[in-house]
């Protein structure tokens, strides 16, 4: 028998401190070592060192070959470990070792990060994947009754999403920090997994201990986005299936909420049509949830491999209003659908008006050639009867009004000068589910009631302590004006003559004042001509 052994672990035989499981490997017949990526070195070629007690014997086994040319090949290896030297080996190898160890002790304080390698506290590879904080999923405080075999289709599926969420992470982790090297490994008993192997990118990549702190935060932070959504994905189900119009597909294979599809009322026997109406409902479905004030991810699913004619809802954070969301939807959907069907009736209605209006102009036109008569038909006749006895004919036009839907004559436009305006448009039909919002909240989420709560009462008592000041302050301003008014009169009455005598509150209303010496004046000089009258 022969043991063969290959690995990143090997690396760490050449550190002061080595595993035992590591160092049994030192008693295997032969070992592979890729120290190019260990080191850093392009262009150098793997090695295999195997133990030989005889040299005939591994000649004569094609180990080992005479030849100049083949020797050479491992030129460039042996010069750049010269180049390096043993301190420069050993220093590489454990810099890497050190940025997994601090990898790992952070690792160990989050909840839902659970780490998959045996020694793992002397293993230069992390390998953890995201676990759910509990066992369930779905809605808090609801019971489901399940049979062995939905136990069972149920822990497939949960897997399954397990499996999605860790490939959306990990791929998440190497566009954030790619100077991390982490990738995602599908191992046969864990499943989907993130790796970090410094061994094999830090000397080419130039990782450091701060790229190994960014990992860190990015999983802090999207580990409360990835716990949120599993619990929020029973919920969007239950409400799609009580929703009428949706349907909930189930894509395991989709990081995020879910998908759901609107189903339209059709009644088109072509199926052709039929998918082009969906797909254009769909369409500008989508189109109006990318322009709401949200902060959600609405795509059609994947390129490859994702359901047609479907909405794809991503990550949610734990404030996800869910029942608002999915009314949304179908009320936007329901929207769209009966403006498509008011655009299709509005169409047929005026192709159905422009063909009333040519029947009817084609038969004013032959009213009128019935009326003129044949001889003003004739081209030389026609312009000598106009010439003498000129026919007066009224214009006839159609126009159709788009609100009454029907045909009308353009006689009463020519006659007053101004276009009917017809009956009032139906209305356009529009979803209503407008809801009341913080400031700069998004839509789609759930306010804290009890800050929004104190928030409203102090509003309101700063509100309603500024209208009493408002009002004390424009009563005593009144007051004073009042008294004012008052102070400013001498007098309790005042005369007109000898006989009219003005009240005290007369004078105080809103009305223009009198001059009594005027008035006194125009008697007088009034008086004056009526004598002079009398005496003529």
């Amino acid at each position: 028998w022969w043991l063969h052994v290959e690995g990143v672990n090997l690396a760490t035989l050449t550190l002061g401190y080595v595993s035992s499981s590591v160092l049994a490997a030192t008693k295997c017949d032969s070992m592979t070592l890729t120290l190019g990526p260990w080191l850093g070195l392009p262009a150098v070629p793997a090695v295999t060192l195997y133990r030989h007690e005889d040299p005939s014997l591994s000649l004569a086994a094609g180990l080992t070959s005479s030849q100049p040319v083949q020797k050479l090949r491992a030129l460039p290896l042996w010069l750049s470990l010269q180049y390096l030297g043993h301190d420069g080996i050993v220093e590489r190898i454990k810099y890497a070792s050190q940025l997994s160890q601090r990898l790992l002790e952070n690792l160990k304080k989050l909840n839902s990060i659970r780490t998959t390698v045996e020694d793992e506290f002397n293993s230069p590879v992390v390998v953890f994947r995201f676990t759910q904080d509990h066992l369930k999923s779905g809605l808090d405080g609801v019971q489901y009754q399940t049979t062995a075999a939905q136990d069972s289709s149920k822990d497939s599926s949960e897997r399954e999403i397990s499996d999605t969420l860790n490939r959306w992470l990990g791929e998440q982790l190497g566009q954030l920090v790619p100077a991390s090297g982490v990738d995602v490994v599908e191992l046969e008993d864990e499943g989907v997994c993130i790796r970090f192997s410094p061994l094999m990118t830090a000397a080419v990549l130039g990782t450091k201990s701060e790229n190994v702190d960014q990992v860190v935060e990015c999983l802090q932070g999207k580990i409360p986005i990835l716990n949120s959504t599993l619990q929020l994905r029973e919920e969007f189900k239950q409400e799609v299936y009580q929703t009428a119009g949706l349907t909930h597909i189930e894509d395991l294979n989709w990081p995020g909420l879910g998908v759901v599809r609107y189903e339209f009322t059709n009644e088109e026997s072509d199926p052709e049509k039929k998918q082009a109406e969906m797909e254009k409902i769909t369409s500008g479905l989508l189109k109006k949830l990318k322009e709401l004030d949200s902060d959600l991810m609405f795509s059609t699913g994947p390129e490859f491999g994702g359901e047609k004619n479907c909405i794809y809802i991503g990550m949610v954070t734990d404030d996800l209003d869910v029942p608002e969301l999915v009314e949304t939807i179908a009320a936007t959907g329901r929207e769209i659908e009966e403006n498509s069907k008011l655009l299709e009736n509005m169409t047929e209605v005026v192709r159905q008006g422009i063909m009333e209006a040519e029947r009817q102009l084609l038969k004013a036109t032959e009213e009128k050639l019935v009326e003129e008569g044949i001889l003003r038909q004739i081209p030389v006749v026609g312009s000598v009867l106009n010439w003498l006895s000129p026919f007066h004919s009224t214009v006839k036009g159609r126009t159709f009004n788009l609100a009454a839907g029907s045909v009308e004559s353009t006689s009463n436009t020519y006659t007053s000068k101004v276009q009917a305006s017809g009956g009032t448009p139906p209305p356009t039909p529009t979803a209503s589910r407008t809801k009341n919002k913080l400031p700069g909240q998004k839509q789609f989420r759930r306010s804290s009631r009890t800050n929004a709560s104190d928030a409203v009462s102090d509003t309101s008592s700063v509100s309603h302590m500024e209208e009493i000041e408002v009002s004390q302050t424009s009563t005593t301003a009144t007051r004073l004006e009042f008294e004012t008014e008052v102070h400013t009169s001498p007098e309790p009455s005042t005369q007109l003559g000898s006989e009219l005598e003005v009240p005290e509150q007369v004078q105080h209303e809103e009305s223009p004042e009198i001059n009594v010496q005027e008035v006194d004046q125009i008697s007088a000089a009034e008086a004056e001509d009526s004598s002079k009258e009398s005496l003529r």
